[in-house]
């Protein structure tokens, strides 16, 4: 998006200059909150295993839309669709302990007496009292303010989250500490259980506490064990003192683990942490400057970039020790162990966002999935803290570890990567593994195609027969990437074959209607022949779909009858000449526009992943000025409000398109070291990398004069030399040092020449 979005009803928002104020202040944690962006605007650190945030009742923990609070949780997944998290709700309260339900006793709260920034969140609730929230990486802090009164309550509920608890336990240990197991399952659908262990330490003894089982209320007691409803209360005096501060350490190892947290990162004043963590948030954010651009823009920008760097998440204590995916105790030695992967969104996106600006991170990132292999004995689609889920299908991880390779984050770890990776592509998990894996290979390794099969047998969660087309696109766009990391290690005949299988793609093409289509055992095409049908095709349809296959964008286009028929498809698709004449509008009332229409639609879906990289097709139908008018479009559906985001965040993967997006540079080819360009959203940004694996130690990215009109490509300057293609390579990013954009008002030849559009993933190009 370039210059000023001005939305109905509203005026021009300043100019702002971020370098002039913290880039904290530019950041808004409620984006996201409302029409189910599902974010969360409590306190974290980049990364954190804890996440401090209230909780209304919503299925992802946070509704901006919902007026009372029922407590205070500790683990939250940025912008997921299903419940997960929402461990350890806790809840000051006042007067007599009547209820178990925290449904009963939630609090109301206003948006008038609401507040968040990185690594801080407050909130003046119903009955007079203030919570404040701030986290280190594995402990999450409150500080309670009530009014003068005998009976000030903290409530810690352990029987209810935002997934479903099988079992918890609950122990006062003693006249200031206490500490909990809680055991949960459910993301999406029944999965395998993981646990978190927490130990709460207040800041002063409290006069009296008690247990809850049920509905029974026990005065006085101590323990707390067994399923259904679970946890206790503590109560303080504060008619002399109103400040109560609790710090609550996670670990999913042990109480012990979660002692440990404490004794390292437990230490300081609430203010101390939070300075500490807005600290950290600051030297993130600082990473990526930006210059010019209005304040609402600036506050989109920041903010996805913050949502960016939420996830994944910390998974090893102070001390190395992390559960692994075998239920054991692992110990992380040298790296830190991060878990929760939604790689089937997060491959496409922030997985190279995140090469880019947290490479240390992205390396760890990178290790900690090789463990997961090894602990667990294979790969993951979704994990869940220590589980697979097997939510979600195809094969996400591999290119996801492969662009990791490719950007250089496996040294030392080439080959044991290559080989996991191998194990993945070519079997199948056996019946007693917890993982799906790669459900559809026996079909898909002997006939080239996953045939759809809705009652095929499978394991809890997703499983690749009931989505066929859709599945073998994306085996085939793994296969592909796989095959550039197997050439680069000299494994000559696995790259060929891989090479082979990702132009496999062409086994679901029906000729007859020149779309994608679902097949079965037999090799029959069923379903549907209307595009928009949904038939085997993962939350979306032949339309969607029909994008994803950047390994091979020439093929891909040739079978639809060459770049011309490519370009009238994609004009459609994104209903492109009323594009140009309304962008905001055409994005929002003519694209699909609810996060949850998946099905039946013949328009882009901007909330969505199966064609979030679709824009860039134009880049290789040889009028890249059309990505311009697109991308401009779709960033006006990131604005500066609590419904600022399209869709679920997923962890990350919408705010890391609206980054990179913005940036001007683009990872079309998911595994492959490839980013394609297109116009920035900001005159001049600079970025800085870590010179340990972009030997320039930064990127300065110019766009003299970018604006709402002036925004289409005239030519491209990389390290000071001109550049017609409409790509770079990785390696030019560690080398380059400049990227520079002339701009303006009318789309120019640069980019059109035969040579210009990025390459396919073939034989090694």
């Amino acid at each position: 998006m370039c210059g000023t979005v001005v939305l109905p009803g509203t005026a021009p928002a300043a100019e702002v200059d971020p370098t002039a104020s913290h880039l904290t202040g530019l950041v808004d944690p409620f984006i996201g909150t409302q029409d189910q962006g599902n974010t969360f605007p409590g306190a974290t650190v980049p990364f954190g295993m804890v996440q401090m945030s209230p909780d209304t009742g919503a299925t992802s923990g946070y509704d901006y839309n919902q007026s009372s609070i029922r407590g205070f949780s500790a683990v939250h997944l940025s912008g997921v669709g299903c419940g997960a998290g929402g461990d350890l709700p806790v809840l000051p309260t006042t007067g007599a302990v009547d209820s178990t339900d925290n449904a009963r006793y939630a609090l109301a709260y206003s948006h008038s007496d609401e507040q968040a920034s990185p690594g801080y969140y407050r909130v003046r609730l119903a009955g007079g009292i203030t919570a404040e929230l701030t986290a280190t990486a594995r402990t999450g802090w409150q500080r309670y303010t009530f009014p003068a009164t005998r009976t000030a309550n903290v409530m810690i509920d352990t029987g209810q989250a935002l997934h479903t608890v099988v079992s918890s336990t609950v122990t006062v240990l003693d006249d200031q500490t206490v500490a909990a197991s809680i055991t949960g399952r459910g993301f999406c659908q029944d999965t395998r259980p993981y646990t978190v262990y927490t130990v709460t330490r207040f800041s002063r003894p409290f006069a009296d506490h008690g247990t809850w089982s049920g509905d029974a209320l026990a005065d006085g007691s101590s323990r707390s064990s067994g399923g259904g409803l679970r946890g206790a209360y503590v109560r303080f005096d504060t008619r002399n003192d109103p400040v109560v501060t609790a710090t609550t350490a996670l670990s999913y190892v042990s109480v012990d683990g979660a002692r440990r947290n404490l004794a390292a990162e437990g230490h300081g004043s609430f203010d101390s942490i939070r300075a500490a963590a807005r600290q950290a948030w600051e030297q993130r954010l600082e990473r990526v400057r930006v210059q010019g651009g209005t304040d609402g823009r600036l506050r989109a920008f920041y903010s996805a970039l913050y949502r960016s760097l939420l996830a994944p998440n910390t998974g090893s204590d102070v001390d190395g020790s992390y559960t692994g995916y075998d239920d054991r105790v692992h110990r992380a030695r040298g790296f830190t162990y991060f878990q929760n992967w939604s790689l089937w969104d997060t491959y496409r996106t922030q997985a190279q966002l995140l090469s880019l600006l947290a490479p240390a991170e992205m390396h760890d990132m990178a290790l900690s999935l090789l463990h997961v292999n090894e602990d667990g004995g294979w790969l993951p689609k979704w994990g869940l803290a220590t589980a697979e889920t097997n939510t979600m299908t195809g094969d996400p991880v591999t290119p996801f570890l492969v662009n990791a390779y490719n950007q250089g984050l496996l040294s030392g770890h080439e080959e044991e990567a290559y080989q996991a990776l191998r194990k993945n592509a070519d079997g199948v998990p056996p019946a007693a593994s917890p993982f799906e894996g790669r459900g559809g290979n026996p079909a898909y390794l002997r006939n080239g195609y996953v045939p759809l099969d809705a009652s095929a047998p499978h394991k809890p969660g997703d499983f690749d027969y009931g989505h066929g087309p859709s599945v073998t696109l994306e085996y085939a766009l793994a296969d592909a990437a796989l095959g550039t990391m197997a050439r680069s290690l000299g494994h000559d005949s696995d790259a060929d074959r891989y090479f082979a299988r990702g132009r496999e793609y062409r086994n679901v093409f029906d000729d007859n209607t020149g779309w994608f289509r679902a097949r079965n055992a037999e090799g029959n095409f069923v379903g549907p022949s209307d595009p928009k049908d949904s038939s085997g095709f993962h939350e979306g349809t032949a339309w969607q779909y029909m994008w994803l296959v950047p390994q091979d964008m020439p093929g891909m286009m040739r079978l639809i009858g060459g770049k011309r028929a490519a370009d009238d498809r994609l004009d459609s698709f994104f209903a492109y000449d009323r594009l140009v004449r309304d962008p905001a509008g055409t994005a929002r009332s003519v694209w699909v526009n609810d996060p949850t229409s998946y099905y039946g639609e013949d328009t882009y879906n901007p909330e969505n992943e199966p064609d979030i990289d679709a824009p860039y097709a134009y880049l290789s139908s040889g009028q890249p000025w059309k990505t311009n008018d697109v991308v401009h479009a779709a960033l006006t559906l990131y604005t500066d409000r609590p419904d600022g985001t399209p869709g679920n965040d997923d962890l990350g993967t919408m705010a890391s398109w609206a980054v990179l997006s913005s940036l001007g540079l683009y990872p079309v080819t998911p595994g492959a070291p490839v980013w394609g360009l297109t116009t920035p959203a900001f005159p001049r940004i600079d970025i800085t990398l870590d010179p340990a694996y972009y030997p320039s130690g930064h990127l300065t990215i110019t766009a003299p004069g970018t604006s709402d009109t002036r925004r289409y490509v005239q030519s491209v300057r990389v390290g000071g030399k001109g550049r017609s293609a409409t790509y770079v390579t990785s390696a030019d990013l560690r080398s380059a040092g400049t990227l520079g954009y002339t701009v303006g008002d009318r789309p120019s030849h640069w980019g059109t020449g035969p040579g210009d559009a990025p390459p396919a993933i073939d034989q090694g190009g």
